[in-house]
Order: structure tokens, then sequence, then C-alpha cells
């Protein structure tokens, strides 16, 4: 749905939260270099690109998707100069890049995504991005096309299709994300054929006792329920139309409390491995085309501290997670038909890029919003995509440092 696009107030601009190190500012040289160190394969002589740079490189990737690797390279040239102190670099060649990037490993941009992409809202400048004061957390999956090369095919694999497979491999990837911000605070990459649930389970770290994790019917299975739950994080997720939850316990608010067990294997009829859940039943009325009936399971148990209506408004929050993937497919990277890389390593490196690069938007939107008291989501996704690509070739996108060695 268009957004009427909101703005800063008098004399505001957003230009005025795009310092010279923006990328920078959000993963600091002195982590990118730590990171490197850790997984060996920081540069260890002069380079007129080093590894940090290149950390940065495929951030910037995800920022110019229909550019060829060299006019990224420039894009980003000037802040490259400012690091060294020198003048702005020749333009380098395609298959330079390439070596560079291959001697990176993907696992160090995974690690400072892990490290550096926070939760941004503050709850007394963001009241809506909690409930109750339980901080507001969407998870869900999507997939996304590769390069029809042997090593992704041989990684990723294809799905299948009405005439045999699919044009290109394709990649499956989760995230677990803010709802209010759309700031996505984990996020883990897999092969087509893995199931949905082997992707995102490495997210539900990022759970805990302040967070109030929300998720479609998927993921609503038992061993699903008590792994996200043992986390401590409070659960609100979709639950299959046709699953038997018997009412134990009717409430006041029209909810009820039941329960769930194993629905395989020796621990089926153990009463010890039930579990007790609270179901609410609603219908939304008015939309036809669509679903009106919604069925909710939820660890708030309590129908006076958390009201059924409240719970069903409430979890529509976890259609931002949808926004949150046509930001990254359509908007950032500007409906590219797959990704760049060659193979399954470079991917997996672009991927996280790709995810840095969203998270470096969202970082500066909310900002610069939260200054001026504007809700984040209600500002244009696109128009700071577009602003950040503008500014970037005259930022300095890389801290300065005495020298480039280690």
């Amino acid at each position: 749905m268009a957004r009427t696009k909101a703005v800063l107030g008098s004399g505001a601009r957003l230009t005025d939260y795009l310092s010279t190190s923006l990328l920078a500012r959000i993963y600091p040289g002195s982590v990118v270099n730590e990171l490197l160190d850790v997984h060996q394969c920081n540069s260890r002589r002069e380079r007129r690109f080093p590894a940090s740079a290149v950390v940065y490189y495929c951030m910037a990737l995800s920022l110019y998707p229909e550019a060829a690797y060299a006019d990224v390279f420039d894009a980003v040239a000037q802040g490259l100069a400012w690091r060294n102190h020198g003048a702005v670099p020749q333009s380098i060649k395609p298959s330079s890049i390439s070596v560079a990037r291959s001697r990176l490993s993907w696992p160090v941009l995974k690690q400072l995504q892990e490290v550096s992409c926070q939760p941004l809202a503050a709850e007394a400048a963001c009241p809506h991005a909690f409930y109750r004061g339980l901080r507001l957390m969407a998870i869900d999956g999507s997939n996304f096309e590769v390069p029809d090369e042997p090593d992704n095919i041989a990684a990723f694999g294809y799905p299948g299709s009405r005439t045999g497979v699919a044009g290109y491999p394709q990649a499956q990837c989760a995230v677990l994300v803010e709802c209010a911000t759309h700031a996505i605070v984990a996020a883990n990459i897999g092969a087509y054929r893995d199931s949905e649930w082997s992707v995102c389970k490495p997210l539900l770290s990022r759970l805990n006792a302040s967070t109030l994790c929300l998720a479609d019917r998927g993921f609503n299975g038992y061993e699903y329920w008590c792994s996200a739950k043992a986390t401590g994080s409070q659960l609100v997720w979709r639950c299959t139309s046709n699953r038997q939850l018997p009412v134990i316990q009717s409430l006041g608010d029209g909810s009820f409390l039941s329960e769930i067990r194993p629905s395989k294997g020796p621990r089926r009829k153990d009463e010890s491995a039930a579990v007790t859940v609270r179901v609410i039943e609603y219908t939304l009325p008015g939309t036809q085309g669509a679903e009106t009936r919604y069925r909710l399971l939820t660890t708030l148990l309590d129908e006076q501290h958390a009201p059924a209506l409240e719970l069903a408004a409430l979890y529509h929050e976890r259609w931002e997670v949808e926004s949150v993937f046509d930001e990254l497919k359509t908007h950032l990277h500007q409906r590219r038909r797959t990704l760049r890389s060659k193979t399954a390593n470079l991917v997996r490196q672009e991927f996280y890029g790709w995810v840095l690069a969203h998270y470096a938007v969202r970082w500066l939107m909310y900002t610069a919003a939260a200054e001026h008291g504007v809700v984040p989501r209600a500002l244009s996704f696109v128009a700071n995509v577009q602003l950040l690509r503008r500014s970037q070739p005259q930022s300095g996108a890389f801290p300065p440092s005495a020298s480039t060695s280690t």
C-alpha cells in the first residue's frame, strides 16, 4: 500500500544525517578489522584494495545493483582516497575485484551483521515498536534467484516447475525484523532444498525475554514452538485452521486455553510433553477475495493482561516483514533478476552485504525520524536509497587510518 511521504520538519534535511562516513559509523573500521583478523583474511601487505575496503565494497554492491563491478569501485573511490589520505585511485580491473572478494571469507560479513545490526527503536521515541514493554519482532523466510552457474546449482539447487525445473537456481533466506523500524537484526541463508525452519532456527538466538515474536502459520509446529519459547520471548503465531486444539478452559474474552504435543514419536502421548497455549480465533469482515478467518497461538495466557482483541490487532504487524522483503528485492535490488555472484561462497558474501546495506538505510531513516518525532516507516525507503546512492560517491565510506597494512 502506498504511503504519503513524511517530512522531518522545518529546516531539517535527510542529507544532514549522511556524515562523511555513514557506513563506517554503523560498521566501524576497528570492528571490521577485528573480524578480519579473527577469520584470518585481513590484508598482510599494502594493497590498493585492502580487505577492510572489500567489506564496505560488498555493501556498496547492493546500493548499485545495475552497475558493473568496476563502476561500483569508482563510486566509492573517493572514500578510499580519504582513507589513504591520497588522490582518488585509478579504476581497478574487474578481475582484481574478483580476486579481492575471493580472499574475503563470507563469515566476516555474517558476523559483522550479528555484532552491528541491533534493534533501533527506543520506547520513549518509538512507543508503537513495543507491546506492554515487549519489543515487536517478526520472523519469516523467502527465496531469491542466483546465477545459473555450476557451483550455485550444486550448493543451492533448482526449484521444481511444471516444465521440469526453473530457469535459475534459488537460495533461501530468513530474517528476523524489528517491526516498527524494519531493521533486520538477524539473517541466514540456505539452499532451496533446505526446510524453511532449518534456515530460520538460527535466528532464534536473537530473541529474549524483552521481545514478542510474530510469525505466520508455517512456524506453528511443536518443535518450533518449544524452541522459540525456550528463548524467553513471548510468541504470537498464526496457526493452521485444521489443527486439533482441545478446549481446556474458555476465557472471558472469547479465547481459550489449549495444549500442543509432539505429532510423532514416543512423546506423543506423554503428558509431561504437553505445552499450554492460548488460542485466539477471529474473522476479518469486508475482506472479499482473501482469507477472513484467523487462528492465533500465543504464550500470553492472561486475557486480562493481553486481551484477545489487542493481540488480534497486534498480529497484523507481522506483515511488516513482507515489506522488508519488498525493500530488499524490489527497491534496494532494483528488480534485478539474480544476485551477481557465480560461486556459492560469493553468493553468501553478497547476501550479507545486501542485508548490511539495507540496515544502513534503515538506520539512517530511524536516526532522522526519531529526532523529529516522525514514525520511521512513514518515510520513503526508496527516496532514502536514492539519497544514499547519490551521496556515497562524495562520502568517505571508509574510516581514516595511518596505514592500510596489518
